[in-house]
């Protein structure tokens, strides 16, 4: 028997159930995420693989921190895409690059304190990067969070 191809609720229509409608904050987080993993590797990349004037302009770099900032933009890709779509998992992915990135600060730090080479921008920029990607985390559970409770479950 052929579906109905109206929704009354008759036998054998088609029931479609609505997603909940994209928030603003979750919008601006995902397109942030993208568009900082597009500026992350194309940055990174240039430092790393061209050896011309941005890797001149880098200075003194950390090269661990350099490898895994330029890792990571393909990570804030993926989890920019995955909040788009409302995936669960990228709430995920974007808590767990805000831990890694906070750990690599961390590890940077104490290079920095165990009188390693390195610029002021580089702490600057992991600063920024920390609190983006904890601010991205937290938009990404406070709405997941949200729909929970709506919906009575925890």
């Amino acid at each position: 028997m052929k579906k109905s191809g109206n929704f009354s609720g008759e036998p054998g229509a088609i029931q479609l159930t609505a997603r909940p409608q994209r928030s603003k904050w979750i919008m601006l987080g995902s397109l942030f995420a993208i568009g900082f993993g597009l500026l992350t590797l194309r940055e990174g990349g240039a430092v790393l693989f061209v050896d011309g004037a941005a890797r001149q302009a880098a200075g003194r770099y950390v090269p661990f921190v350099l490898w895994f900032n330029f890792l990571a933009g393909f990570a804030y890709i993926v989890a920019g895409a995955g909040l788009w779509m409302r995936w669960r998992w990228a709430a995920w992915l974007a808590l767990a690059i805000a831990v890694a990135t906070a750990l690599v600060f961390l590890a940077f730090g104490v290079h920095v304190v165990r009188g390693g080479a390195w610029e002021q921008r580089t702490a600057v920029a992991m600063t920024v990067r920390t609190l983006a990607w904890t601010g991205i985390a937290a938009i990404a559970w406070r709405r997941p969070a949200a729909q929970a409770r709506a919906a009575g479950t925890h």
